[in-house]
């Protein structure tokens, strides 16, 4: 067996674990980041040795499999995970794949939520626990999903009901803790994500990046180094069943 390692997919180049990876490398909790999301099926590491499952965002349907077969394949390794309580963390498309895996419904949102605007608490939990009632984070999505059954809801927004989630071992997050200067300023400079954007769209984005950050930053330490923990705990436990 080879040190147990957290499996990251990442479906375009620019939506980037971020934070969540700066945690896993401060805990030296092994990773890494695939993109299987074209591939039907794909070459993946033996998931006895799977220590976590971190699934990104991206700008494809979470049921798109048609074009991205791996999106069901990602799913499906998600729900083993759940099953036998390894970590599991959803941003984004990764929140909707691990809600529909476990039989929630996706459809297009009222309106796309794109930009700095505030969810707020539903419920607490250890995964994601928000200090204030309210809080403005970064979304940048089309599609909502409905909770999962069993899940746990844990914030909300005026036009996404289902903002944050746990359900077993599992925190699905629709909008973007993850994101910290650089990246903010890569997704800014990625046509992809602006071309619905303008001029004084993204100057205000910047502004509220700037006033947000400083809140946010602390608060994604919180989420993404509770993550690694439990990641790193889990990996613990896989090597000492391979010592017996």
């Amino acid at each position: 067996m080879s040190k147990p390692q957290v499996l990251i997919f990442q479906h375009v180049d620019w939506e980037k674990p971020g934070r969540i990876l700066d945690n896993l490398d401060e805990l030296e909790v092994p990773s890494q980041i695939l993109n299987i999301s074209k591939k039907k099926k794909p070459d993946l590491p033996d998931f006895s040795e799977v220590a976590g499952v971190v699934i990104m965002g991206g700008p494809m349907g979470a049921m798109d499999y048609d074009k991205y077969p791996g999106l069901k394949v990602e799913g499906k390794i998600a729900k083993a995970a759940i099953a036998v309580g390894k970590p599991v963390l959803g941003v984004c498309l990764g929140h909707q794949i691990i809600a529909t895996a476990l039989g929630a419904k996706l459809k297009p949102g009222k309106e796309p939520e794109i930009g700095f605007a505030p969810i707020t608490r539903v419920d607490r939990h250890d995964y994601f626990s928000m200090w204030s009632k309210e809080l403005t984070v970064l979304h940048w999505h089309n599609d909502v999903v409905s909770l999962p059954e069993g899940a746990q809801l844990l914030a909300r927004s005026p036009l996404t009901k289902n903002q944050t989630y746990r359900v077993g071992s599992a925190l699905g997050m629709q909008f973007h803790l993850e994101v910290g200067s650089a990246l903010f300023e890569e997704w800014l400079s990625t046509p992809e994500m602006t071309k619905d954007l303008k001029k004084s769209d993204i100057s205000k984005m910047r502004d509220d990046f700037a006033e947000y950050n400083p809140r946010l930053h602390p608060m994604a330490e919180s989420v993404f180094s509770g993550f690694a923990a439990r990641c790193a705990t889990y990996a613990k436990t896989l090597e000492q069943s391979l010592e017996q």
